[in-house]
């Protein structure tokens, strides 16, 4: 056997790589995937263009990727046994077609794998799922007010399917929502959280915005956290509610 074959053979890298643009990499995370320790990939690019933003950096799709894609699996064959987990987010990791691929290779290196996204692509969120282990699924606003924090006419109703789509699948999965109150006030945000209560979930997770790296003047200062009798009324709704301040 050559040096070569025996060295492929040892990292695990399969002939043909993906060729996921990688925004970034997350060494060691213990806050991306509950319960486990995970690295955490950064997927450049995004269709959507949230006002409360904290990476915009990620948004462009066409953006000059920070590392291969390779780097990043020499990296995790390094990590077996210290590792539990791969979590993508972005960006919106699944505008990229690659993401599939990407997943494969992860899950042959014996690593869980979780998945952070809005919903912004349904279809190909579909077919994800069954290589999933955990979703952390944004829930942006009342489905027929998405436009107004994503500027996408389209998105909320791509989003709505998504969410069911994951709901349907068994993945485990937090649903989370980002607050402003000057883009969904406590009204339509309980009247959110009893609609998705209906729908099924039961892990919500609410957290208060962060105005780092945001890029509208408008929602650049820190807004006043809600007041206690409407997280108390929202954590009253499911049977796992978690609040994470923006401090």
């Amino acid at each position: 056997m050559s040096a070569s074959i025996s060295l492929r053979k040892k990292l695990h890298v399969p002939e043909k790589l993906s060729t996921l643009r990688v925004a970034g990499l997350t060494r060691l995370s213990t806050t991306d995937f509950p319960g486990h320790l995970a690295a955490v990939v950064f997927v450049q690019g995004c269709p959507w263009r949230c006002r409360y933003c904290h990476n915009p950096e990620l948004q462009a799709r066409l953006a000059a990727p920070a590392m291969s894609w390779q780097t990043v699996l020499e990296f995790l064959d390094h990590r077996q046994g210290l590792l539990d987990a791969v979590v993508f987010c972005g960006g919106e990791p699944t505008v990229d077609r690659h993401l599939g691929d990407a997943i494969d290779e992860v899950r042959e290196r014996g690593f869980k794998v979780g998945l952070h996204t809005a919903g912004a692509y349904p279809d190909r969120l579909r077919a994800l799922l069954p290589k999933l282990d955990w979703v952390g699924f944004d829930a942006k606003a009342p489905f027929a007010d998405y436009a107004e924090t994503t500027g996408v006419r389209t998105s909320g109703e791509n989003a709505r399917r998504s969410l069911d789509y994951l709901l349907m699948s068994g993945v485990a999965h937090e649903v989370r929502t980002t607050h402003h109150p000057a883009l969904l006030s406590p009204e339509k945000l309980i009247a959110m959280a009893l609609s998705l209560r209906w729908q099924g979930v039961n892990t919500f997770a609410l957290q208060e915005f962060r105005p780092d790296g945001c890029v509208d003047e408008l929602l650049d200062s820190r807004p006043a956290p809600l007041v206690h009798q409407d997280v108390d009324h929202l954590r009253g709704q499911f049977p796992t509610f978690i609040l994470r301040s923006a401090n």
